[in-house]
């Protein structure tokens, strides 16, 4: 039996794919101590071709420790897609913990700089 990573939670964006147009993109915290790397990103990747669909794999994955949500824990999607294409963040007063974009932000514009 092949052990995958525990996912503790994840948001899948659209985001916009020179390209094919359209890519998934996925933001996801792991459970515990563990730290995303490629062969864990390869892992999620192969799971989701088998249990959904191999269209459905993830082009990116960002490793985040936390996701925005707003106080009543909805995952704010649009701001991860603001994030992911390099757009002005919109109103971001009603989150839990606003300091989440800041990380995010940098962890994209990290992610960026290294495919280039």
């Amino acid at each position: 039996m092949v052990s995958y990573p525990k996912v503790a939670e994840c948001a899948v964006i659209g985001q916009s794919d020179e390209d094919t147009g359209q890519a998934i993109c996925a933001f996801v915290t792991l459970e515990g101590d563990l730290e995303g790397s490629d062969e864990i990103k390869e892992e999620i990747r192969e799971h989701v071709a088998q249990r959904i669909s191999k269209i459905a794999r993830p082009k990116r994955v960002i490793w985040t420790g936390d996701l925005p949500k707003t106080r009543s824990g909805k995952i704010m999607r649009r701001l991860l897609r603001d994030i992911a294409e390099g757009r002005e963040l919109g109103d971001v007063t009603t989150l839990r913990d606003p300091a989440i974009m800041e990380q995010l932000e940098q962890k994209v514009k990290e992610r960026q700089a290294a495919e280039d």
